[in-house]
């Protein structure tokens, strides 16, 4: 993995990107962008992310990179997303009101790849799809329903991506990789979403003896305000089962199906020129499925490292093969300091803090991270 770290000074934007070739195949790349913020409204913000966003396509180090998708993190969404209609990017794209923590109104995750095939609104989803060497990679991003409870549109959004998915030969039960749901004041909500994703994997064949989707449940507000959950997903078609596997890390955590939550703790794709982790949303708990010291924001960091730590480990990785990282705070007191811890720590991996609470209200802190590393498997197709 190698990063960069950029500033574009009259912009006032950082960005941070990570890129990943084995040298002759398909590159990655991931950025995160952040806008210092000058006491102007949202608008002026965005505005010198989009020109930062044109100044990064032009960098010689992503030549040939193609957008696959886009993650708006945004302080107010109801009322900043319509502003942002004018974005032009034919991508998958979330909107979602997760404040960026360093006092700016909006931040931006971009993924990129170069050496494939890109097909942008490529069913009724509006997903991105990426082709090469017979895998199909199927991104989607902001998924909303506004109709009902929590429960309800957890239903609605999962039978509208299964008929996304439909149209490409997929399921959710056999293509799905990794998913996102964002919920509307998740202290209340989250249940609602829990329990119509149990029934609906149930409903499909997904049981703790089958297995579950590495996913991040996490606080967020879709645009709409009668919008109680967001759905964002990863699915790949073309794929041998036997180079999907699950990461457990027993020792410092338990299944998710102990406590009636059904998602695995983080997934490895094994191909032939690479292996990629997708973490799921991960915070301080041990391997009775308790929450670890509660109160303590320092200590719950350090545990939630570790527990990040043994999973990447189980896939033969550490953290100096992440991509990327998000962060999500429930306290806007504790940014601070844990800002400072990750500095210290990862200064190098692109990473937004946001603001998300957690979905237990004792976890002050979570989570995610993608992680890429050479590997050689030739009974597998290249990426």
């Amino acid at each position: 993995m190698k990063y960069l770290q950029t500033s574009i000074k009259e912009l006032g934007v950082k960005i941070e990107i990570s890129s990943f070739s084995t040298g002759n195949g398909t590159k990655e790349w991931h950025a995160m962008l952040h806008v210092e913020p000058r006491g102007e409204m949202f608008l002026e913000q965005y505005t010198r992310i989009r020109q930062a966003e044109t100044i990064l396509a032009e960098m010689p180090e992503l030549e040939g990179a193609q957008t696959v998708f886009k993650r708006y993190f945004l302080s107010d969404s109801t009322n900043q997303q319509p502003l942002m209609q004018e974005d032009g990017s034919h991508c998958t794209i979330s909107y979602i009101q997760q404040p960026p923590l360093d006092g700016s109104k909006v931040a931006l995750w971009i993924y990129m790849q170069q050496g494939m095939e890109v097909e942008y609104l490529a069913d009724q989803a509006g997903s991105t799809v990426v082709s090469h060497n017979d895998y199909r990679h199927i991104w989607t991003m902001g998924l909303m329903d506004n109709q009902g409870d929590s429960h309800q549109q957890t239903q609605t959004l999962l039978g509208q991506y299964e008929q996304a998915l439909t149209s490409h030969q997929a399921s959710i039960a056999d293509n799905c990789i990794r998913t996102w749901f964002f919920v509307r004041d998740v202290d209340t909500q989250y249940h609602g979403l829990v329990v119509a994703r149990r029934n609906y994997f149930n409903y499909i064949g997904l049981t703790a003896d089958t297995h579950y989707i590495s996913s991040t449940g996490i606080g967020g507000n879709p645009s709409d305000p009668k919008a109680l959950v967001q759905l964002g997903a990863y699915a790949l078609t073309g794929f041998q089962p036997e180079q999907q596997r699950y990461l457990y890390a027993p020792t410092h955590l338990n299944r998710t199906s102990d406590y009636g939550v059904t998602f695995e703790r983080g997934t490895l794709m094994q191909y032939g020129d690479r292996d990629h982790a997708y973490i799921s949303g991960t915070a301080s708990i041990n391997n009775q499925g308790e929450v670890v010291h509660v109160g303590d924001i320092r200590k719950q960091t350090l545990r939630m490292w570790e527990n990040v730590e043994k999973l990447l480990e189980e896939a033969g990785m550490t953290m100096e093969h992440c991509a990327q990282i998000i962060v999500y705070l429930r306290d806007t007191a504790d940014y601070a300091l844990v800002r400072d811890m990750f500095k210290e720590r990862f200064p190098e991996i692109p990473t937004v803090i946001t603001l998300a609470p957690v979905c237990r209200p004792t976890w002050l802190i979570e989570m995610e991270c993608v992680a890429i590393r050479e590997s050689r498997n030739p009974q597998y197709a290249k990426f």
